[in-house]
């Protein structure tokens, strides 16, 4: 696999940049799953058990409950499973990746950086520019 720079974006706002840069690294993420076959995907070098593909679940997961759940209060919509199961597939985790991608965006195009979380139970207020950073920082880290 081919590493690519990040995107450089001159004169870009606030909000044009985290978003350029989150889908760079959710790109970057899902990369690490090409040309692996359904073993490979989902062996682990750790004792914990994390793979690639669990990893790619676990980033539709945080960014369902980050944004979908905890910004917007859309408790309607599930929440993936934080596990893998034993129908899941490289090409049926990656579609749910993408899936929540596209919610995610829309989510985010319809609002403010400014905005606040709807609903975060008791932990502190944290507004939607907190949120994407979170992710931004959480995408990378997975994505190496």
């Amino acid at each position: 696999m081919v590493d690519r720079p990040p995107p450089r974006r001159t004169g870009a706002g606030e909000r044009e940049s985290l978003a350029v840069l989150l889908q760079y690294q959710r790109e970057s993420a899902l990369a690490k799953l090409e040309g692996l076959d359904e073993t490979s995907a989902r062996w682990s070098p750790v004792p914990t058990g994390t793979s690639l593909l669990w990893l790619m679940k676990h980033l539709s997961m945080a960014e369902t409950i980050w944004v979908v759940h905890r910004f917007a209060g859309r408790t309607d919509v599930p929440l993936p499973a934080n596990e893998l199961d034993d129908g899941d597939t490289v090409a049926s985790v990656a579609a749910l990746y993408r899936s929540t991608w596209a919610m995610v965006d829309e989510i985010v195009a319809g609002a403010s950086l400014d905005d606040d979380c709807a609903a975060l139970g008791d932990q502190s207020m944290v507004d939607l520019r907190w949120v994407l950073l979170h992710l931004l920082e959480e995408t990378a880290r997975h994505a190496g």
